[in-house]
């Protein structure tokens, strides 16, 4: 992979066109009909920004448009964010920390989920069909805590591959006063009461997710009642393994890979610490956030053990040494070129809805991404 200053060097040839309505945007054979077209001057390095036309769409644009700092007027943030949102800073403190606005920490946080989240996605294509894979719902919320929901997560038990997640609304649970009783139904009321079918669904779509159809795989969890009735629902031959919550967590434990997961991003995001002020406000947040915490997880932490320390990555075959934020935003990805379905495309546009809140704006940027 190139770094993000290597497009800007003499020999860099643009790869394809931009335009995801031309013919030379996804495969094609042969050249591609291109012409340089002038530059212009920013004020961020490089200066100098060269452009070009598609002589085929007529299509104008720079070497910026593949980068993933295409249009940021602080290019030197998103790289930024990686390390500091996965080391338990949050969005306030990052804002005061690289002295930007919060609305700019916000919107650059968003364009790093949706970059991370097709860079994993073009690494699974390659990623094997792993054979033991353990699954366990994260419980969290948004908004309030009237507005509890539950993360499911994915582990390849042999390589600690974080490999995918899904989420579901629950209804609140546990003591509650009777205060709190009546605001939860007039709560429920105003903006209706969470399916209580989500977590079999959400479970479900998990599951068909990282296990190819027909495949033979062995699913490992606790003893929620909803995994047997997900499981039921995959067309593979599944052999499930259930083990109490209620064990020592271990390395011994058959579960921890995904005990050891939820450690970590209790550990590592700030919206999910016990008793925080930094809670998530909206659950696609919560989403991009741990999709950014995916990709540090399973291509740049190493783990260090006694004999070798390697990421989840390189245990699996997919790379030979761990990655770098300046590399992981080597160049951009363009999501035309992603075969995005079900939940992942639903956060990349933002689809994942709060209905707490006002407003709810999706995505809907073409060139920036």
């Amino acid at each position: 992979m190139c770094t993000d200053l290597d497009t800007h060097q003499r020999p860099w040839q643009p790869p394809h066109c931009p335009n995801p309505n031309c013919i030379y945007h996804n495969h094609f054979h042969g050249p591609w009909p291109f012409k340089r077209f002038g530059f212009f001057w920013r004020q961020a390095r490089p200066n100098r920004i060269r452009r070009f036309r598609c002589l085929a769409c007529g299509v104008t644009f720079s070497t910026q448009t593949f980068s993933p700092t295409y249009y940021l007027k602080r290019p030197d943030v998103l790289a930024l964010l990686m390390t500091k949102t996965t080391g338990c800073m949050a969005n306030r403190q990052l804002a005061d920390d690289l002295k930007v606005a919060p609305s700019t920490v916000d919107k650059q946080l968003y364009r790093l989920g949706r970059h991370c989240l097709l860079l994993h996605k073009r690494f699974r294509e390659d990623l094997p069909q792993p054979t033991t894979i353990a699954v366990d719902g994260f419980e969290t919320f948004e908004f309030s805590q009237y507005y509890p929901c539950h993360f499911h997560l994915a582990v390849d038990c042999r390589t600690a591959m974080f490999l995918s997640f899904t989420d579901s609304p629950l209804r609140r649970k546990g003591a509650m006063t009777p205060d709190q009783r009546r605001k939860r139904k007039e709560q429920e009321n105003r903006f209706g009461r969470p399916d209580p079918q989500a977590v079999r669904k959400d479970m479900a779509e998990l599951i068909a997710d990282v296990v190819e159809p027909g495949s033979q795989v062995t699913i490992r969890s606790d003893m929620h009642p909803s995994y047997p009735k997900a499981i039921r629902q995959v067309p593979a031959q599944i052999r499930h393994e259930v083990t109490s919550s209620q064990d020592y967590r271990d390395r011994h434990n058959p579960l921890y890979e995904i005990n050891l997961l939820d450690l970590l991003i209790r550990h590592g995001q700030a919206n999910h610490k016990r008793e925080t002020i930094a809670w998530a406000k909206r659950r696609h947040g919560v989403a991009m956030r741990l999709m950014v915490f995916l990709v540090w997880r399973n291509y740049v932490r190493q783990r260090w053990r006694k004999h070798s320390s390697q990421t989840p990555a390189m245990q699996a075959g997919l790379l030979d040494r761990p990655l770098t934020p300046e590399q992981i935003l080597a160049q951009r990805l363009f999501v035309s070129k992603a075969a995005l379905t079900g939940r992942w495309r639903q956060y990349y546009w933002a689809e994942v809805l709060t209905p707490a809140l006002g407003v709810n704006r999706r995505h809907q940027l073409k060139r920036a991404f």
